[in-house]
């Protein structure tokens, strides 16, 4: 999953999907923590296994701990995970219209 963080926000919670040059998509999110000692990866990680219900630990920050691109690695079965996580975005984007 890649993501694109804003620390240091308001409040936590999911911007939308903003489209990169190369066509790929980066889900935004907004995070309260600062981006020093890990404090808003651990958020990050923290924040996404809530909102998508999975224990934090099938989560992993694979790329990006000190930018604020993020490549995010969700453990499982692919097809079922992928099924889940389009169910979560359309909904989380229903949402916010």
């Amino acid at each position: 999953m890649l993501i694109r963080v804003s620390p240091k926000s308001a409040a936590r919670r999911v911007l939308g999907l903003v489209e990169r040059p190369d066509g790929r998509a980066d889900l935004k999110v907004a995070l309260t923590a600062a981006p020093e000692g890990g404090r808003a990866n651990a958020e990050l990680v923290e924040f996404l296994a809530q909102e998508w219900q999975a224990p934090q630990r099938e989560l992993s920050l694979i790329l990006g701990a000190a930018g604020r691109r993020k490549t995010l690695l969700l453990a499982g079965d692919p097809a079922y995970l992928q099924r889940r996580l389009d169910a979560w975005l359309a909904a989380c984007l229903a949402s916010r219209r």
